[in-house]
């Protein structure tokens, strides 16, 4: 594992191989995916995964010229300047992360083997602009919310459909533990120009294995907007997954495994 502090932007490394680049969501940080990828690399041989930490997420600094999403996608093609270079890759994002990973499959699209987006942030950036349900729960363990801080009772309940124990144990660890570390006053001058100038989706469209996993029950991002991203994505597979919210990758395991071993699977037979 390598643990790179003097980087622009921490990062964690595992395995070696045939690099795989992995962005996390807006607030939390890199062990959001690394509790959730890992598990299918371990499945698949040859594979170097870069976990980086956003600016003002996890480890990474945002200085005050950090000052937009613009920003933070320049920051993202630094880091894939200096770590993975010219090499092929592949290219995994999370809900903001998604919104980052579309925009630099668009600039790199020769680079980019395959492209996949987990609740992926779409073109309706703002919340009041997004097509989303009401948020509920569809499976709660009988006092496990008694069972937690009321702080994280509080957190967990508001965005999680399958409430177990083992989903309070991975948000806690993956989701809730990089939300303590996050800089909220960078990210609060950040999210004022949320909006990325040039569009992911400006371009021709990408023709790489694609894949985007929604969340039925997604309060956050929703799936219908996602649905609309399509076109642009020819050789994508879509699913929307019952019983799952914005945190599909810990409620739904079995599925999610599943639809990214077959994403990485396509990805390879061609590359």
């Amino acid at each position: 594992m390598s643990d790179n502090a003097s980087m622009t932007l921490h990062f964690v490394e595992k395995g070696a191989g045939r690099p795989v680049l992995a962005l996390h969501g807006w607030t939390p940080d890199h062990r959001l995916m690394l509790g959730c990828m890992e598990p299918v690399f371990a499945r698949r041989e040859g594979y170097r995964r870069l976990y980086p930490d956003l600016p003002a997420m996890g480890k990474s600094p945002a200085p005050p010229s950090m000052a937009s999403s613009d920003d933070m996608l320049r920051a993202v093609e630094e880091f894939v300047d200096r770590t993975i270079g010219g090499e092929p890759f592949l290219l995994v994002g999370e809900s903001y992360g998604g919104y980052l990973a579309r925009a630099l499959a668009r600039s790199r699209a020769e680079q980019v083997l395959g492209l996949a987006l987990i609740c992926p942030l779409a073109d309706a950036v703002e919340p009041p602009e997004r097509r989303v349900p009401a948020h509920q729960v569809l499976r709660s363990e009988p006092g496990l919310l008694d069972s937690l801080d009321p702080q994280v009772a509080e957190e967990f309940d508001e965005v999680t459909v399958v409430q177990t124990s083992d989903t309070a144990r991975r948000f806690r660890e993956e989701i809730l533990s990089g939300l303590d570390a996050a800089d909220t006053e960078a990210m609060a001058r950040i999210r004022q120009r949320w909006q990325l100038t040039e569009g992911p989706e400006d371009g021709e469209p990408f023709q790489r294995p694609t894949l985007i996993v929604t969340g039925r029950q997604d309060s956050s991002v929703g799936y219908l907007d996602q649905f609309e991203l399509l076109p642009h994505y020819p050789r994508a597979s879509f699913a929307t997954l019952d019983m799952a919210g914005h945190n599909l990758q810990i409620e739904q395991v079995e599925l999610f495994d599943a639809l990214m071993l077959d994403w990485v699977d396509r990805v390879a037979a061609e590359a």
